[in-house]
């Protein structure tokens, strides 16, 4: 027999609200489901953002009773025992409007972290080969797969205490870039990294590691930045 589910949803800017819907519960289903059968059925004006829907993109994460998470892959059986929901968006983002927040500060922090490759290669010369089982090459594969969701950034007290803070996932995007042997700009990379709202204002609390839905560990990454910048630029972690 299918059963209601309570679901609280953010609505509104900054200063908005949580207000209250009844859903049907099935099953197997989703917590992007929940959100887009609210937006369908009961509330055309609900807004939040999808893409993929198989966990690929990441764009679909929100905070899912007090946690962020990616909706598209979050059973509703694993989160809602009870049969409640609260849906919110992700913290530590401005909101736009009800579940969608605004990622640019979050993109701008890559940047700051010279969070893109480059190298010295042109098309004209042979590609580069790299040593798949080398040290620098293994370290690199272990936080490749970030996605830029923004679930670690929005798990992170430390972003929360001092906006400034560049974030695990820029910090493990420029850990992933160190190591790979292409790049060219290690140095201007680690001076980028090892200010006052980098790699050293990390509490290593592991929010990041937790949460993260690709299983990366971006403690670990910041971990490395903080050995390598002391030894390189002589300042200690």
């Amino acid at each position: 027999m299918t059963t209601n589910l309570e679901v609280k949803v953010w609505r509104g800017k900054e200063d908005g609200e949580f207000v209250t819907y009844e859903v049907p519960r099935l099953e197997s289903q989703t917590v992007l489901d929940v959100v887009t059968h609210i937006q369908r059925r009961i509330d055309p004006g609900l807004s939040y953002r999808y893409a993929c829907r198989v966990g690929m993109c990441g764009s679909c994460a929100m905070t899912v009773n007090g946690k962020a998470r990616w909706t598209c892959r979050t059973h509703v059986a694993n989160v809602a025992a009870d049969g409640k929901l609260e849906l919110a968006p992700l913290s530590n983002l401005p909101v736009i409007k009800d579940l969608v927040t605004d990622m640019t500060g979050f993109f701008d922090k890559w940047a700051r972290a010279k969070g893109s490759f480059k190298g010295a290669k042109t098309r004209e010369d042979e590609f580069a080969l790299v040593e798949p089982q080398s040290t620098m090459r293994l370290a690199a594969d272990a936080g490749i797969e970030c996605i830029g969701c923004g679930v670690c950034y929005a798990s992170c007290d430390v972003v929360s205490w001092r906006p400034d803070y560049l974030g695990p996932a820029a910090l493990n995007r420029a850990w992933t870039l160190i190591n790979d042997v292409r790049d060219v700009r290690n140095r201007e990379r680690l001076l980028a990294v090892a200010g006052d709202a980098g790699c050293h204002a990390c509490h290593t609390q592991g929010s990041c590691t937790e949460r993260c839905p690709k299983h990366l560990e971006p403690t670990a990454s910041i971990s490395g930045l903080k050995r390598l910048s002391a030894k390189t630029l002589g300042r200690k972690a």
